[in-house]
């Protein structure tokens, strides 16, 4: 009989069609810790929505939590799609796959007015470097000097998909390489219980067009050049938080609004994801000596949502009726009078 998790479901419960990526890509190992973390946490998958764009990531939600509910967007458009949905039924928990040249090209409008609306949602991107689903062209994370063989030689310098987080704002900013899978399910855990814009850049090695071991984005690179901040474990509001036997000054707790905990055990001892001028400067530093650096880079767990800001009433708007959505007569009236 198949373990099940405490609402009775099993794993199998929260997977999706068999994948069709190809053998060894990154994005299935992303995949399986999604659907592990939603397990794990005892999520019900009809309470999730999915959103992906166009890419091979974007292809994602086929594989993965076939009971949910998901949005295939326009090239770039996930994140509008993203808002409309979690604004109409504010009680799903929203989780965004998308890819470095669905998000850092034609969609870096959108992904900069999603973090600093702070929407509710997990967005991941699985960041291998090229266009994969076309063949493999050079992508906007491209490292400079990176050659492929579909168009030669990148002359221009990549964007750092955690420094654009940083820069607008984002609550939550964490990067994984997929090659860790203990680490890729912690930071997808956390960031589920964010009550904001989660940001998580996923480094996921493209095996077929840009996984040469001189590339920035392959599994041999990342497994010789990964700098960890911290050992990162994730405890539930539910669950009993055990006193480890840290040396002092070793551990920071990172309390969620939901009462769960993000525990770090750090290993740069002097590190703070709670300050933000500190994960500019260390982002800036692991570029500047080509670290691979992953973990928690930054977190503010306190500053209102999207949902917040906008003080949503407490029943979702689709399932609001006719009459509790349209105002009455005297209150448009009083509004035209106030404006006018």
């Amino acid at each position: 009989m198949a373990t099940v998790n405490k609402i009775g479901l099993s794993k199998s419960d929260y997977k999706g069609a068999p994948t069709t990526l190809c053998q060894g890509c990154g994005h299935n190992s992303i995949l399986s810790q999604i659907i592990s973390a939603c397990y794990e946490l005892d999520m019900a998958p009809e309470d999730i929505v999915k959103f992906s764009g166009i890419g091979c990531s974007s292809k994602a939600p086929t594989y993965m939590l076939d009971r949910s509910f998901a949005f295939n967007g326009l090239h770039g458009r996930m994140p509008a799609i993203a808002t409309g949905a979690m604004l109409g039924d504010t009680t799903l928990t929203g989780i965004a796959m998308s890819g470095d040249g669905d998000s850092m090209s034609i969609g870096m409008g959108q992904f900069k007015h999603i973090i600093r609306r702070n929407l509710p949602l997990t967005y991941i991107i699985a960041n291998n470097g090229t266009y994969g689903l076309t063949k493999g062209q050079l992508s906007a994370t491209s490292e400079v000097g990176l050659t492929l063989k579909k168009q030669g030689t990148n002359e221009f310098e990549p964007i750092d998909i955690c420094l654009e987080a940083m820069v607008s704002n984002a609550t939550f900013v964490a990067r994984a390489f997929a090659g860790d899978p203990k680490q890729v399910k912690t930071l997808i855990k956390a960031a589920l219980h964010h009550n904001g814009i989660a940001i998580i850049d996923i480094i996921s090695p493209c095996v077929t067009f840009n996984n040469a071991d001189t590339s920035m984005h392959s599994y041999s690179w990342g497994k010789e050049h990964k700098t960890n901040l911290h050992d990162l474990s994730f405890i539930p509001a539910r669950d009993e938080i055990m006193i480890e036997d840290f040396e002092e000054g070793t551990s920071q707790d990172v309390t969620m609004h939901d009462g769960s905990t993000i525990r770090l055990k750090k290993l740069d001892k002097d590190y703070d994801p709670t300050q933000r001028m500190a994960a500019v400067q260390k982002l800036e530093e692991a570029n500047a000596k080509s670290w691979l650096l992953t973990g928690l880079i930054y977190i503010e767990p306190d500053r209102p949502s999207l949902i917040d800001t906008l003080r949503m009433v407490e029943t979702p708007l689709n399932r609001l009726t006719e009459k509790e959505l349209r105002p009455a007569p005297e209150t448009i009236n009083a509004l035209n009078d106030a404006m006018f």
